[in-house]
């Protein structure tokens, strides 16, 4: 079944704000705080990244990073990351039905059949990504996210074992406004509400929360998405202007989404929209009422003191339960995920300046461990049109993985910066199959322990310029759902991924900070990549891929055209652009009799292109304008598959205003569609699937719209 637009939504949506622009004030009068907003919409101040515990700027970081911020993720349609994350140039992000999504770094989607791996994602101070190594991303609201902080690459550094890179999401809520609601409908069947709460009760205590709701019956054929969504924070800073602070976030996700499966080229052409149908000997997903059923509470304590001005230490602890259950084509799976773990760095910083003679140095070290471990109960039975049957197999797994990491930075002057970093990485497993043989003792499975170092060096000739290099070694290894698939089988002789990073990079950024650029070179050796597969029934199963050899260039700049300069006629024009080349090859692969060596890396675009401008005006009218491209994408190892190149256009127009009814209350109305060009494409492609159903259609052309309401 294939959804179209509502334009009678759209009709009395549009008649509605004439109503709502009756009882508003003069659009040209300020708003209030507009000046605080409209700098932190366009960025005006100096862009820092905070990811190694101290804050920096991104122009002498010597570490391959971006920042997704705040003022991009409102110009998104506000449901999903998916278009602000995919700005950044090696970074991709998919989603093949709302809800399922996929996120890597530089090429991870190999072993990616839906969510994240190889990359460690935290949410402020608390990992994301589970002792098993699964990240449920698709939990979250975007509302929720404030800004992204990505690094590129592996990290041997603070955090755990990756070999893609790390994602810091920030959560944290400012005092103002004290309240928000967000109402948005648009195609598709799509609602999307957010309500928000924030309020410092007194100088000391200050907190927050969030609840969210979003549905949608998707483009697709048995495709539709039910989500609620809910976060709270708080935070005690019982030493007034120290930073001794005490803080609790938790959040709630219930998410039910339908899964429709892939596609074949032919049934793609002939109607993108539909389902994978039945076979014969194979029952299709709307028969079996496919899809996804995860519910899960995650939360943690956060410490910070600082005994004195030189030495900061914190510490977290957090612990997750995940009642998760996928009813598949095949059988029926059951997963009871329990986790905890904690968290602590110290951090000592020094500033030395010996005479008037020699420039200052500045060091900072910093050290710590983190530590997870995770009980899963797994179960699978078969599927009875969404029933669980008959049981095939019940597992237990007890994992085990923990960093300990030590890094030193030191600064000469306003010039060198000079980073080394080394940490130390173990996972361990214990295995136990409850049937359909019974085993009493757990078996264990250890993966072998890791070092992973970093060193880098960044040079600034002036305040303008920065050049960096870097090498670091990445280690990931399996994770559970790769060791025990959908299979059904466990895979004890799956390895870890590890491999070396080599990276060159220029930054440049003009005095008063209106163009920047960030370009980087880097040549990443991959061994023992994991790669997926599935069988015949659709099950998925995962083998190491011998060697990879990932060389890429990535682009990004950034530019005011015109630039705003905060008067009532005051006008502004961004413009930001990237460019990613990824030229992946796998160098010694050999599966089942066959030779890949030489190949393209499955599941990877050699180019992508972001091009996006933003439109101020008057500090009431904002508009955003969006381009993505992305070349083939090559969908088996064989590489004699590819899905098409595609071209993507966005567009979203927003209006601000105080209204009389209440004091300092903002009102702000949207509009936007995506898909404009109304391209046919692939987006979440099955990569190596058997029976080649490669394909996941995304949506045709769309829209939505949606007001704001700000106390």
């Amino acid at each position: 079944m294939c959804y179209s637009a509502d334009p009678g939504f759209l009709g009395r949506f549009f008649g509605f704000l004439l109503v709502i622009s009756a009882l508003s004030t003069n659009a040209q009068n300020a708003i209030p705080d507009q000046k605080k907003q409209a700098a932190d919409t366009i960025q005006m101040e100096e862009v820092v990244i905070g990811a190694y515990f101290s804050k920096q700027p991104l122009l002498k970081s010597t570490a391959s990073a971006a920042i997704v911020g705040a003022g991009l993720l409102r110009a998104q349609q506000g449901v999903t990351l998916v278009s602000a994350m995919n700005t950044v140039p090696g970074v991709r992000m998919e989603e093949r039905s709302p809800g399922s999504y996929r996120l890597s770094i530089r090429g991870s989607l190999l072993r990616s059949p839906f969510g994240v791996r190889n990359i460690k994602v935290y949410l402020d101070e608390m990992p994301l990504t589970d002792a098993g190594g699964n990240t449920y991303l698709n939990l979250l609201d975007a509302g929720a996210i404030r800004s992204a902080e990505i690094l590129k690459g592996p990290d041997g550094s603070i955090f755990g074992a990756n070999s893609g890179g790390v994602v810091i999401l920030r959560s944290d809520v400012d005092a103002e406004p004290l309240a928000n609601f967000r109402l948005q409908g648009g195609s598709f069947g799509l609602l999307h509400q957010t309500s928000t709460f924030s309020k410092s009760l007194n100088p000391a205590y200050h907190m927050s929360w969030l609840q969210s709701y979003q549905k949608s019956n998707g483009y697709r054929e048995h495709s539709g998405l039910d989500k609620l969504f809910l976060q709270t924070r708080h935070q005690w800073q019982y030493r007034p202007g120290k930073i001794n602070m005490l803080s609790l976030k938790a959040l709630y996700g219930d998410l039910d989404y339908q899964t429709p499966g892939g596609l074949t080229a032919a049934q793609y052409n002939e109607d993108p929209a539909a389902a994978r149908p039945a076979t014969p000997t194979v029952t299709g997903p709307v028969e079996q009422h496919a899809g996804i059923h995860n519910r899960t509470l995650h939360g943690g304590l956060t410490h910070k003191w600082s005994p004195f001005v030189k030495l900061e230490h914190g510490a977290t602890v957090f612990g997750s339960y995940t009642d998760f259950r996928n009813p598949f084509i095949t059988n029926y799976e059951k997963r009871l995920e329990t986790n905890a773990g904690f968290r602590t760095f110290a951090s000592y910083r020094l500033s030395l300046d010996q005479s008037q003679s020699l420039n200052k140095v500045s060091i900072e070290i910093q050290g710590g461990v983190e530590w997870q471990s995770g009980n899963y109960k797994i179960e699978n039975f078969d599927n009875m049109q969404g029933k669980p049957g008959s049981p095939q197999a019940l597992d237990q797994i007890i994992v085990q993985n923990g960093t300990s990491f030590i890094r030193m930075a030191l600064d000469y002057g306003n010039s060198w910066r000079l980073e080394g970093s080394l940490s130390h990485n173990f996972q361990k497993y214990q295995l136990r199959q409850l049937y359909p043989l019974v085993e009493n003792t757990y078996n264990p499975h250890t993966i072998p322990s890791q070092w992973m170092p970093r060193l880098a060096l960044a040079y600034q000739p002036s305040s303008t310029i920065a050049v960096r290099a870097l090498v670091s070694k990445g280690f990931s290894p399996p994770t559970t759902a790769e060791i025990r698939p959908s299979d059904n089988m466990i895979n004890t002789g799956l390895n870890a991924e590890v491999g070396w990073n080599n990276e060159v990079g220029l930054r440049f950024q003009n005095v008063d900070r209106r163009f920047f650029l960030d370009f980087s070179l880097f040549k990443y050796k991959m061994e023992q990549a994991i790669v997926r597969g599935s069988r015949e029934n659709g099950a998925e199963f995962f083998r190491n891929a011998g060697e990879i050899d990932q060389k890429g260039m990535e682009l990004l700049s950034q530019f005011w055209l015109v630039r705003p300069s905060f008067n009532s006629s005051s006008f502004g024009w961004f413009w930001t652009g990237s460019w990613a080349f990824s030229h992946f090859r796998f160098l010694d692969y050999q599966s089942n009799g066959r030779d890949f060596s030489g190949n393209a890396l499955t599941g990877v675009p050699a180019h992508t292109m972001h091009q996006s401008f933003r439109f101020l005006f008057q500090q009431v009218w904002e508009g955003f304008l969006n381009y993505h491209y992305s070349s083939s994408i090559p969908l088996n190892d064989e590489n004699s598959m590819s899905a098409e190149p595609y071209h993507l256009v966005q567009a979203k127009v927003s209006w601000k205003t105080p209204l009389k009814i209440a004091k300092r209350t903002l009102l702000e109305v949207y509009a936007g569609g995506d898909n404009l060009l109304n391209q046919r494409y692939s987006l979440g492609n099955d990569v190596n699937a058997f029976g080649a159903r490669y394909f996941n259609a995304a949506p045709t052309r769309n829209f939505y719209a949606g007001l704001s309401l700000q106390f």
